[in-house]
């Protein structure tokens, strides 16, 4: 057992003395992909919520009151990071005064941090735009590090609630067949995808996009959380001409002006996909996320 794992292993025993007399573990979620599948994780044994909801840009939230107040009555946070909340968890956490969810506690869970990143920069320069320093942390969007992000997850919540173990055990063996069987057909229905090519809006899609193969030849941004301008958007419109480009992806929260005008331009499709759950009606829980994503990138709808 190496320093980490026995330091959270301490740190559990003393945490799950107030555990153990309450019914369920209060978990507050950073993004609603984590509230989701905390809940069918946990199951009866938790209560999950999410900071943000499917319309809002999970860079850019305030610490607000009620956030506060939530994070202080949590067992557990469980967030992206890779810098993606780094404008508002750290002063959450620190305004809450909740021991139990503080960096290096058991009741603190970065997904991020539990798998490989990409686009990792080579250097941090702001005047490379909002780069983010550990590399694309929107990782949800790859099903099999999503179940890595699940099977670390499972086993944080058996250290902190040891006495119902084999329940968290029982959850994610359910969660992992079911999962394995969904990435199966996504295999087979996304085969007409490959070798696509796409403009994309932000880095949101990286990953869905190297998993399904498919190509980004341009990107909306010229820097990463900077808007489009004109003359970036007549840089782009040669682009899509030059290179057959199949879509421009945005997600339903980002705004469209610069999207739209060069679909209308370029003839080129906008496919406006939810980036997380709730983000459509389809999109009601993980699987319903990547099979509405999948169908509107297929045929539009």
């Amino acid at each position: 057992m190496n320093s980490s794992v026995r330091i959270l292993a301490l740190c559990a025993l003393c945490w799950s003395a107030s555990a153990s007399a309450q019914a369920s573990l209060n978990i507050l979620a950073c993004e609603p992909e984590w509230q989701a599948l905390a809940k069918v994780l946990g199951g009866d044994r938790v209560e999950a919520e999410s900071a943000t909801n499917a319309f809002q840009d999970p860079h850019h939230i305030e610490a607000r009151p009620s956030l506060i107040v939530k994070a202080r009555d949590a067992d557990m946070v469980f967030c992206t990071g890779a810098e993606l909340e780094i404008g508002w968890l750290p002063l959450l956490l620190e305004k809450s005064r909740n021991r139990r969810v503080q960096v290096g506690q058991p009741g603190y869970f970065l997904a991020a941090s539990q798998v490989d990143l990409i686009e990792v920069p080579v250097e941090v320069d702001r005047s490379h735009g909002d780069v983010h320093a550990d590399g694309n942390p929107h990782v949800h969007l790859d099903p099999h590090r999503l179940l890595s992000i699940a099977e670390a997850f499972s086993a944080r919540l058996q250290l902190i609630d040891a006495e119902h173990a084999e329940y968290y055990q029982q959850r994610l063996a359910a969660f992992s067949s079911s999962w394995t069987e969904a990435m199966e057909g996504w295999r087979e229905q996304a085969e007409p995808l490959q070798g696509k090519r796409a403009v994309v809006y932000h880095k949101n899609w990286s990953y869905l996009l190297n998993w399904l193969q498919i190509d980004t030849v341009g990107d909306l941004e010229p820097k990463p959380g900077i808007p489009p301008g004109s003359a970036h958007l007549a840089d782009l419109l040669q682009t899509t001409r030059g290179q057959d480009t199949d879509f421009i992806l945005i997600a339903n929260y980002q705004n469209d002006r610069g999207a739209r005008w060069l679909a209308d331009n370029s003839g080129v499709p906008l496919r406006e996909l939810p980036f997380t759950v709730g983000g459509s009606d389809e999109a009601v829980d993980l699987q319903g996320l990547y099979d509405t994503i999948l169908s509107l990138l297929l045929t539009g709808n």
